[in-house]
């Protein structure tokens, strides 16, 4: 990893895998690892499903907000919330801290790990469905990322080292 990439946040969709490549690509570069929706959970005392559930979707956001904006990003692998991207303040702490990937995949295999995993806690209007969100957030996802990886190509160890690569490519 280049010297200028003092940290690497990842931005996409519950179940694109962010969690899990994030903590490869934390041991490949010798950083630390931070999530931060366990970092919103502790804060609050709460999961994200229970923090839905009492105090609504915006308050999620405003938490996630909270916390990315108070937190320690130097020299980190930083899995965020897919949410992360309605706070323009929070992506702009993320974008000085270092390189933003956006790791994509396609719906049908997006709803297949979100529908396998306990509930999650998805920071969204309720009146949405996760196709819905999916085509809200794809379009802030990509204005905000250095650069897009297909979170499906591979193994997680694979994609990780497709971001390594992407990193150390000139310009």
């Amino acid at each position: 990893m280049n010297n200028q990439a003092k940290s690497i946040s990842l931005i996409g969709m519950p179940g694109v895998g962010k969690s899990t490549i994030g903590v490869v690509l934390a041991k490949l570069c010798g950083l630390r690892f931070v999530d931060t929706d366990l970092d919103i959970q502790v804060h609050a005392g709460a999961t994200l499903q229970e923090i839905l559930e009492r105090d609504g979707y915006r308050q999620l956001r405003a938490l996630e907000q909270e916390v990315l904006l108070g937190i320690d990003l130097d020299r980190a692998i930083i899995a965020t919330g897919g949410s992360v991207v309605y706070s323009a303040a929070a992506m702009r702490r993320l974008k000085t801290a270092g390189a933003v990937v956006y790791l994509e995949a396609d719906l049908d295999t997006l709803q297949r790990r979100v529908a396998a995993a306990p509930p999650r806690g998805i920071a969204c209007d309720g009146n949405q469905g996760f196709a819905d969100i999916c085509a809200e957030r794809t379009p802030l996802y990509r204005q905000y990322a250095d650069f897009t990886v297909d979170a499906t190509a591979g193994s997680p160890e694979a994609v990780a080292q497709t971001i390594l690569l992407k990193l150390a490519a000139p310009g």
